[in-house]
């Protein structure tokens, strides 16, 4: 499908799941793509401990994530741009332009935009405080062998929790887990585990100045008061969107609808929606985006 007027026939923004089954999906049929991701490929997958929703027999994230890199690496129409920051994208009537930290201009009749999402920080919700520019890791960069027989203050009630505890069946550490009202339906897969303590909160601040151990005051649900202590505090509250700067059409909230974008711009997997955050949600999705990508060129064409 070349066409000496653009760089490449598509442009995927984003190196996880997604943007990896969009080129993988592309190559198949004969498009040519330049793939640009500012860290390694699927990098997230890296850090996920168990799996269980996914096909294929892989049981943690990082068996995953070598089988797909390995199979992106090996697909001679895709060339990956690694290390590398989209700093804008625009698009026309003609074309898509992504310009990369290098200044580099790149072209092509459509881009895929799936650069999924990212952490949210305490500063991010209404019900933390915790001191100026504090920055907590997420639950799922707790090590095994370094929480053992520790007890950690998980920060909200998102799913991670439950991937920590499947991943670490025989762990000895103990989880308080403050979460807030919105949070309730999330903590129900792990509430009969032992190990976890949950707090429903309305409100939380957070303290670390003494030693290298934490502590939080809690306004409860119903209006109690209490002091949780912990050894160290982790985030599980939900993600972000992390969507390039440019010719995007974001909600309230921050994700991108794909049906409000611009008609050569496709947004895929984690950056749609809240709702559909899982890896096979992703890697369909990216697929898909790659083959509506396809048909549209093709029906260009048979305007021309």
């Amino acid at each position: 499908m070349a066409d000496t007027l653009y760089d490449t026939d598509l442009i995927i923004i984003g190196g996880g799941p997604a943007g990896c089954a969009a080129a993988r999906m592309a190559a198949s049929v004969g498009m040519r793509s330049i793939l640009i991701e500012p860290d390694r490929l699927c990098r997230n997958l890296y850090r996920i401990p168990a799996l269980n929703n996914v096909l294929g027999g892989h049981t943690n994230g990082p068996e995953l994530a070598d089988s797909i890199v390995a199979e992106l690496k090996s697909t001679e129409l895709c060339r990956l741009e690694l290390g590398r920051h989209v700093t804008e994208l625009r698009a026309d009537d003609d074309q898509v332009t992504v310009t990369v930290d290098t200044g580099a201009r790149l072209t092509a009749p459509y881009a895929i935009v799936a650069t999924g999402v990212g952490p949210l920080q305490p500063r991010d919700v209404a019900w933390i405080t915790a001191p100026d520019g504090l920055t907590l890791p997420p639950l799922w960069q707790a090590e095994a062998d370094e929480a053992e027989g520790r007890t950690l203050l998980v920060l909200g009630g998102d799913r991670p929790i439950g991937t920590f505890l499947r991943a670490h069946p025989a762990t000895g550490t103990r989880l308080i887990v403050a979460y807030p009202a919105a949070d309730a339906y999330k903590i129900e897969e792990v509430r009969e585990d032992p190990r976890v303590t949950f707090v429903p909160v309305e409100y939380l601040t957070l303290d670390l100045t003494e030693g290298t151990s934490v502590s939080a005051e809690v306004v409860g649900q119903g209006g109690a008061r209490q002091t949780i202590t912990a050894d160290a505090a982790y985030l599980s509250i939900g993600n972000a969107p992390t969507a390039p700067p440019g010719d995007l059409i974001r909600g309230t909230d921050g994700y991108c609808p794909p049906a409000d974008q611009h008609p050569r711009v496709i947004v895929a997997g984690d950056l749609r929606s809240a709702r559909f955050q899982r890896i096979m949600t992703a890697m369909g999705s990216g697929s898909e985006a790659a083959l509506h990508a396809y048909y549209a060129a093709r029906e260009l064409l048979a305007k021309d």
